[in-house]
């Protein structure tokens, strides 16, 4: 298989690099992880002169290493490798949530002077409060998603429209790339998430043999990118004769889903009220593969999925990610004043910058062109606005200084948004 490059994940960890902090690299499994730090980084390291045994890796999700499980043992085999003080080591510890009490030896080790420590793990449990607050400050996350569309482009090369529509199918995990055919895609994504996703949600969480979260996923996937929250979810399940999903066992297996990374909770925030709105929110998948392969294929929708695509662009580029409110006033045909809320679908922040973009599968006629400019129109401060299409048109600001662009540039250009 021809090497995908990850440049801007091997950037955040060559900026890291020896900086005294834990480097704690979290995202989904298969998402290439350890790809990027056991290949790419490593490679990297041996680049800059740094010796094969200066380097430690270990593997802790393989059979053959179940006895490191125990933090002792560990702890023990990892010293005995970095018994030369004249030499700086790096320790590569893949998949660290399978050593019960791993944040102890995590510090122990970051304490040694000559050491600079790397976890990976699928469970953002494992970066919760309390454990943060055992690293004492002294973690640093490095968060993984699937491919992007550039990075999924730049191994696939070909036709950019036929590129496009594969990764809008079958998303982003690396493997897919391996799969030659589109039978043995759909059959990989299906295979990954009930043998691998959906057993690892159901064995940490000790969740009872019951159909709820399947149903969940199911109607997660359905509504992608649709305004819900857990008590309407509860309301379905009650309405098809489930009483056991109630809107706490909702949440609770929604924040499961969270913690693994499946899918992405996302806030709506009053522009103009410059505050968050409590409820109700949006679902995105992390991978559209995975959403797709959970409804068999059969709901093939692209006005969604590449607003699902969008939303994992934006938040792999680093920004702060919210679906935005716009409220205005206006005269009805009675002349009665009444409120209109508009709808933007994203609100990105990242340090002082901030863009407001909005996702337009097709804008063929003056209406809706309108309909997709109104919210943009009715915010009132100076920051970019962007609507995305999914055309070949150049990029252009209209009269109003909103900017249109189309799809594969804004996908396949990291700085798109800037220029």
């Amino acid at each position: 298989m021809k090497r995908i490059e990850r440049p801007l994940y091997l950037r955040k960890l060559i900026d890291a690099k020896d900086n005294s902090f834990i480097k704690v690299i979290t995202g989904i499994r298969r998402c290439g992880k350890s790809y990027l730090l056991f290949n790419i980084y490593y490679d990297y390291l041996l680049n800059l002169g740094i010796k094969e045994e200066n380097i430690i890796s270990v593997r802790l999700d393989l059979e053959e290493n179940e006895y490191l499980r125990d933090r002792h043992v560990l702890g023990e085999y990892l010293r005995d490798k970095i018994k030369n003080k004249n030499n700086q080591y790096y320790i590569f510890l893949d998949e660290i949530q399978f050593v019960l009490g791993f944040e102890s030896l995590a510090n122990s080790l970051n304490s040694i002077g000559n050491v600079d420590l790397y976890i990976t793990g699928s469970n953002s449990k494992f970066l919760s409060t309390d454990i943060l607050t055992e690293f004492k400050g002294r973690s640093y996350e490095i968060r993984v998603n699937p491919l992007s569309f550039s990075e999924f482009y730049s191994y696939r090369g070909g036709s950019k429209d036929e590129a496009l529509e594969e990764y809008f199918t079958f998303g982003g995990l690396p493997l897919i790339l391996e799969n030659k055919t589109m039978e043995a895609k759909s059959n990989y994504l299906k295979d990954i998430f009930n043998k691998t996703y959906i057993t690892d949600v159901i064995e940490r969480n000790n969740l009872p043999k019951d159909n709820i979260l399947d149903e969940l996923l199911n109607v997660i996937s359905s509504t992608v990118g649709s305004l819900t929250n857990p008590n309407n979810i509860a309301n379905y399940f009650k309405s098809n004769g489930s009483k056991q999903a109630t809107d706490k066992t909702i949440t609770s297996y929604i924040d499961h889903l969270i913690d693994a990374f499946i899918i992405s909770k996302v806030e709506r925030y009053d522009i103009r009220g410059k505050q968050y709105i409590a409820s109700p929110y949006k679902y995105y998948f992390s991978d559209v593969g995975l959403r797709n392969a959970r409804l068999n294929f059969r709901e093939y929708e692209p006005q969604l999925l590449m607003e699902n695509v969008i939303y994992n662009e934006l938040v792999s580029r680093g920004y702060n990610v919210d679906i935005g409110v716009v409220e205005r006033f206006a005269k009805d045909k009675n002349d009665k004043t009444v409120r209109i809320v508009n709808e933007v679908d994203f609100v990105c922040n990242l340090g002082n910058k901030k863009y407001y973009v909005q996702s337009a599968y097709k804008m063929s006629d003056e209406d809706k062109e309108k309909q997709e400019k109104q919210s943009l129109k009715n915010i009132n401060d100076s920051f970019k606005k962007i609507i995305i299409v999914n055309d070949n048109s150049l990029p252009y600001y209209d009269n109003d200084g909103i900017k249109i662009m189309n799809l594969k540039d804004f996908l396949l250009d990291t700085n798109s948004l800037d220029k």
